[in-house]
């Protein structure tokens, strides 16, 4: 397992996505086994949010962590953009503790942009850090000119990650949004590792299938590894059975040569220029 340190805390690389989990019951024993197995096997990351199932993947999450140990996880949620005022912010963490089965997060975030002012949801945000309900905050779906405002208004320092689409089909993010990232010290937690969230899968053109083929592993498994590549990037995969989660497991061991990155450039172009942010 791949970890990365941000602000002190070691965080799995590859973290438990858990987008459209926890809406079917058939599916709801299978789906706790997949999230044990990963948090059994190094991953400490699970991200969530209010959005998914309204609250039923937080559920889902608050039964298969319940009998494991609370420090040794990084929690992850998001609440809605309306409700982004700090008495609205209260509520929503208060509900989203409560099906959690926990009374701390470890990352709070915006899930996207919001109407309401952003000075007055920071200080809402903050408010939450200083009595001991969030450790860190944060947001998600914000470009470089936003996460920018972000910093001017709470400082540097302040912002734990900022959550975008990146995948090998969907690259804009590199253009400066990461490096700006980097160069600031916010984390950069990357969604929708195979584009699976929209219904559009990534193109397998020539370099994916030959490299997948010559190392004998999926072609996900490849799409997975090239997230993680640089090890600035917290990919967030989702995993409904535990067959899944084992082979994104071994994903997160698997390095690309220079010369394998170097194909795929070829296949799925950098960005040369600044491109609008894409979101799911």
């Amino acid at each position: 397992m791949k970890y990365m340190t941000v602000k002190g805390e070691k965080l799995s690389q590859l973290g438990l996505g858990t987008w459209g989990m926890g809406e079917k019951a058939s599916k709801r024993e299978e789906e706790i086994a997949a999230l044990r197995c990963g948090l059994s096997s190094g991953v400490n990351v699970i991200d969530t949010a209010e959005m998914y199932g309204e609250g039923q993947a937080e559920s889902l999450v608050g039964e298969a962590i319940k009998d494991l140990d609370r420090s040794q996880l990084f929690l992850i949620s998001k609440f809605y953009p309306w409700h982004a005022s700090p008495r609205e912010q209260k509520k929503s963490l208060a509900a989203s503790l409560k099906r959690l089965g926990t009374d701390y997060l470890d990352l709070y975030l915006l899930h996207w942009k919001s109407d309401y002012p952003l000075a007055e949801t920071v200080k809402g945000l903050q408010d939450l850090q200083r009595t001991g309900l969030i450790r860190y905050w944060g947001v998600s779906n914000f470009d470089t000119a936003d996460i920018q405002e972000l910093v001017d208004i709470a400082g540097e320092g302040a912002v734990f990650a900022n959550e975008d689409l990146y995948n090998l089909d969907k690259r804009g993010v590199e253009y400066d949004l990461l490096p700006w990232q980097k160069q600031h010290g916010i984390a950069f937690i990357g969604y929708s590792p195979f584009n699976s969230g929209n219904g559009q899968s990534i193109p397998v053109k020539a370099s994916l299938k030959q490299i997948a083929d010559k190392r004998g592993v999926s072609v996900h498994q490849v799409l997975l590894a090239w997230t993680m590549r640089t090890g600035q990037v917290l990919t967030i995969p989702k995993a409904s059975s535990v067959d899944h989660m084992r082979a994104n497991l071994a994903a997160a061991d698997l390095v690309l040569t220079a010369g394998e990155l170097a194909a795929l450039d070829r296949d799925y172009l950098p960005p040369k220029s600044k491109q609008p942010l894409e979101s799911i």
